[in-house]
Parts: structure tokens; sequence; C-alpha cells
């Protein structure tokens, strides 16, 4: 996996998006459909004030939140953030939900930064895009895949 790059954001709000989405542990989910866990039993948490980080690859969650949710760790990356290159674990399963859109996804834990991120291939894959102009983010139409398509197509192009 490549590097990740977690921008010195202090005094950077203009254009900054900002979004809630829903973050929950997958694997729990399957637990329920399966017989295995009751309904109650799924870890799942609303979190307000998310960066929409167009640096960032992945879903970038505290560690705190990875622990609560119950992760489990996949694998490792490069992670370049002011300090420098660090070691970084990526975990499996989160689901991500953003208003009716949702989807599973790894995630990267940030040990640096008590907040969470959201990278653009999350974005991507849920037909969302930034609107830095309004500070939001913009749903892309899924019934036209044409439409969809070549908006991915630029997003990826635009780097």
């Amino acid at each position: 996996m490549g590097k990740l790059i977690l921008p010195n954001l202090q005094g950077k709000q203009m254009g900054q998006v900002i979004v809630t989405l829903t973050v929950t542990n997958r694997i729990d989910q399957v637990l329920v459909q399966r017989g295995f866990i009751s309904s109650e039993k799924v870890r799942s948490y609303p979190l307000d004030n998310i960066l929409v980080n167009t640096g960032a690859t992945l879903l970038c969650l505290p560690a705190s939140i990875i622990s609560q949710l119950g992760l489990v760790q996949g694998g490792e990356a490069q992670v370049e953030t002011a300090a420098g290159v660090q070691q970084g674990q990526i975990f499996r399963d989160v689901e991500l939900s953003i208003g009716e859109r949702q989807g599973t996804f790894d995630c990267l834990e940030l040990t640096e930064v008590p907040y969470a991120l959201l990278g653009v291939t999350p974005m991507e894959v849920l037909g969302l895009e930034s609107d830095l102009k309004n500070r939001k983010l913009r749903v892309l139409p899924m019934n036209s895949e044409q439409r969809y398509a070549k908006n991915c197509q630029v997003l990826l192009h635009s780097k």
C-alpha cells in the first residue's frame, strides 16, 4: 500500500468538508444474520465532525474508536504525517454509512490525532465527492452508471 499523507490542518478551515457518518463492526452484523448474537450486541457508533481529506486514501479512525468497535487487524501501511513516515495498522470490516449510502471498508488507525478522516476510496465507492465551495459532500447519481463512472474517473485522474 502507498503512503497516506495527513496534512497539518490547524488554521486551514477554508474549503474543509465536515460530515457525519456511522461506523459499524461488519463482523457483528454477520453474527446477527447467522443467529450467533442479538442485534443489540452490534457495535456501531455515530461520528460527528469528520473531516473529508482528499489527501487520504482510506477511512482513518482513532485507536479509541477502533477499540470500541472491536475491529480485527488486517495489516500495516506506511503513513506519512507531519512528524514523518510511520508504520500504521490497517483494520478490516468497518461498515461505513453516510446518509443512505453504505459499504464495507478497511480503515487505518490514527495514533497521532484524536479525530477521524474520510479518505477518497470510500467516497468513490459510495458515489460521493467533495464540494469544497459549499463545504459538503455531493451525492452522485447511482442509477446512471455512465454518469457515476465518469465522475469516478475524473476524481481518480485529478490527483
